[in-house]
């Protein structure tokens, strides 16, 4: 049965890569660690929802810090295999299958996401580049201005995320006076830097607009 350490990861990180270990050929289930209750429950969620066996065990405070360790195990239903439930399907099928199809646009203006405390905006707002990779169809482009532009430095925690939706083409635009006032043309690692107008010329053409 595979394991998968996914401590520090936030959701839906935890959720994504069990479905995807579970539907690999001739996976039985999975194991997880997490660090966090909420992740506990959402793999329950989305065990229940597929026909999936699902338990977990408390094993107390991580060594290394203040949070609890859960392992959760996941097993497939011998009657009902995995692969052939829509939710599974979606999480493994090519992610612009919808052909012809634009995603939206998303403009991301912070290097956090939310008000509140900053560590947890940088947490959220990696989820949520995270979760742009699982959209269907894939966003058009992601937009970075102002200290968003950070995020796609080298370094960033969200770099290697943000190179998956390069790959499978997405367009990563970093504005180029933002780059230029934070000192950071030179430690560029995804995307290309553009100036206003391809900006305003990108948004104005977009089926939708997700704005952070």
């Amino acid at each position: 049965m595979k394991t998968l350490d996914m401590r520090g990861n936030p959701c839906p990180i935890p959720v994504v890569n069990a479905k995807k270990a579970l539907a690999e050929e001739g996976a039985d289930g999975v194991v997880v660690t997490v660090d966090n209750f909420v992740a506990v429950q959402n793999l329950e969620k989305m065990a229940k929802g597929t026909g999936c066996g699902f338990s977990y065990v408390d094993e107390g405070a991580d060594t290394v810090g203040p949070a609890s360790i859960y392992k959760v195990t996941i097993v497939k239903d011998p009657a009902k295999a995995f692969k052939d439930t829509p939710e599974a399907s979606a999480a493994v099928e090519a992610p612009n299958a919808e052909d012809g199809k634009k995603g939206p646009v998303a403009l991301i203006t912070a290097d956090s996401m939310g008000r509140g405390a900053e560590d947890l905006g940088k947490l959220l707002i990696k989820g949520f580049i995270f979760s742009l990779t699982q959209l269907n169809p894939l966003p058009e482009a992601v937009i970075f201005l102002n200290a968003g532009a950070r995020l796609t430095t080298e370094g960033a925690n969200t770099v290697p995320d943000l190179k998956v939706l390069e790959e499978r083409g997405t367009n990563i635009y970093t504005c180029g006076t933002c780059a230029n006032y934070y000192k950071l043309t030179e430690s560029l690692a995804v995307g290309s830097i553009v100036d206003m107008m391809k900006i305003t010329n990108t948004l104005a053409k977009a089926s939708g607009v997700i704005t952070l």
